[in-house]
């Protein structure tokens, strides 16, 4: 990487190509390359903070990469014993509902289903999180939010299709719970985020004083660079397992396809782009290659990418919560990076 990215991310910001940027950290051979800080106004879930200058040390929600750590820590879970696998059926872990399990229908979710997004129960997170047209801010209003997503009703059989869902993860959330006898926020601490350092987070909870597993966590991006090395290393952090290296294997495989070119595993997003290095460029009978990246996405513009084939890791917090063009600032920055190595 070119000793100027820092620069060139620097002249993005200014020309108003990554607006609301509040922090961006790139990490590339274990070794920090960029780590640029903004300010602006920022929130908590729907309440604002104001307006914020952003340091090293300052908490930003991650949103729906929320899930994706969610994915790590049942992973952990899973090697402990303390949950069931992928392939055991849903609505046996859920007994305290027996009229939900004993429909044919729904007797074929297994726990997978819920990691892939694949349930096939109706759900719909395509309109503004301000209403409860949203199904997760019903689910969240919701007295029971685990019936209320357990007895969607069945539009097509489970493992057909991927529909993004909060709800899923708020099952994965429960398993972990249930099986550990701990919040989730006390697992993730012991678990995950004190083996690799991390002493300052924060996990929103709902009404029922639940931490949300599908858009709760508050870290900053250092540390949540940390948690992308970790899974680049295959789970290990300073020669420790942390995430266990079957579970990441698993979990980075694709398993139900989005689209052209985008994949989702167990709670991660796995995708492609075409890369032509300055390696490649001296043989002009190569073409581009098809350089291979997972990673969380959330609302607002929040990104952990992690590009195995490069060595690199890029945590991303931005402010473009709800509007429609939230993807600009990640992209930006990452087309820079992308320029950067590929000089």
């Amino acid at each position: 990487m070119g000793a100027d990215l820092g620069a060139r991310v620097d002249e993005v910001v200014r020309a108003g190509r990554a607006p609301n940027l509040h922090g961006v950290v790139v990490i590339r051979h274990d070794r920090l390359v960029v780590e640029r800080y903004g300010e602006g106004e920022d929130f908590k879930w729907g309440t604002s903070l104001g307006r914020v200058t952003f340091r090293p040390d300052t908490l930003h929600d991650t949103r729906s990469v929320t899930k994706s750590i969610v994915g790590l820590l049942y992973g952990i879970a899973y090697a402990d014993g303390r949950v069931p696998g992928p392939e055991e059926p849903l609505l046996r872990q859920f007994p305290e509902y027996p009229d939900l399990g004993a429909d044919a229908g729904r007797a074929r979710l297994t726990v997978e289903h819920a990691l892939t997004m694949t349930l096939g129960l109706e759900w719909n997170e395509n309109v503004p999180y301000t209403s409860t047209a949203n199904s997760e801010i019903a689910m969240e209003q919701a007295v029971d939010r685990y019936r209320f997503v357990l007895e969607r009703p069945i539009v097509e059989a489970p493992g057909t299709r991927w529909l993004y869902s909060g709800g899923a993860s708020a099952l994965i959330g429960r398993l972990i719970a249930k099986g550990t006898g701990r919040s989730l926020q006390d697992f993730a601490r012991a678990a995950l985020f004190e083996p690799l350092g991390i002493d300052s987070f924060e996990w929103m909870t709902g009404g029922d004083g639940v931490a949300s597993p599908a858009s709760g966590l508050r870290l900053t991006p250092r540390d949540l660079a940390r948690i992308g090395q970790t899974v680049l290393a295959n789970g290990r952090w300073e020669g420790r397992v942390v995430v266990p290296t079957g579970w990441l294997e698993a979990t980075l495989r694709p398993r139900v396809r989005i689209a052209q070119g985008l994949d989702y595993g167990y709670q991660w997003y796995l995708g492609t782009f075409p890369m032509t290095t300055g390696a490649d460029a001296a043989r002009p009978d190569d073409a581009a290659r098809a350089i291979r990246w997972v990673g969380g996405m959330g609302n607002g513009g929040q990104r952990l990418v992690i590009v195995p084939d490069l060595d690199l890791v890029v945590a991303i917090a931005a402010g473009n919560y709800n509007t429609s063009d939230q993807s600009t600032t990640p992209s930006a920055i990452l087309q820079v990076i992308r320029a950067g190595i590929e000089r």
